[in-house]
């Protein structure tokens, strides 16, 4: 992935099977990354979520659209494995479909960054914050400094099991 796919709406219907930028529990050395992402990824690089903030949760962090940077890491499905893990992610995430009024996080599609010798830009699927939790991290949310979820916790944190 050095090329940049930037020409298509990231607003759009993917048409092909993109990546997962994940940033919370399912980084790697993490207790969800362990649960759900063993033997069905082919590949995981650090990236970045641009105009994205990061706030803090119940042992588990929320991105919003914002004036920051949230940094995690993007994940290639395994081969024959793609629809697999994007419905394991979608219950995880508690996404019930676009807009749905019970979704805890949106499945959205949003350009990532990957740094390296040669940056580049991708699409990929992105978990944010549901409008309603939004809402609530806008008016009395914690934001996470720096936008890394993992150093952004307080020493013996939360931990989802």
């Amino acid at each position: 992935m050095t090329a940049a796919m930037s020409t298509l709406d990231p607003g759009a219907p993917p048409t092909d099977e993109l990546p997962f930028f994940v940033y919370g529990t399912l980084l790697p050395g993490e207790p969800n990354h362990d649960l759900f992402l063993r033997g069905r990824t082919s590949g995981e690089q650090a990236a970045v979520l641009p105009r994205a903030l990061l706030y803090d949760g119940p042992g588990y962090p929320y991105a919003i659209d914002g004036h920051g940077r949230v940094h995690g890491t993007l994940l290639t499905a395994a081969p024959g494995v793609y629809g697999e893990l994007l419905g394991l992610l979608d219950h995880l995430e508690e996404y019930l479909g676009p807009g749905h009024p019970r979704n805890l996080y949106e499945r959205v599609v949003r350009e990532v960054e990957l740094p390296g010798e040669e940056p580049a830009v991708t699409r990929a699927w992105v978990y944010l914050a549901a409008a309603a939790v939004t809402r609530s991290l806008r008016t009395g949310g914690s934001v996470i400094d720096g936008g890394r979820w993992v150093t952004g916790r307080p020493p013996g944190g939360p931990r989802t099991p």
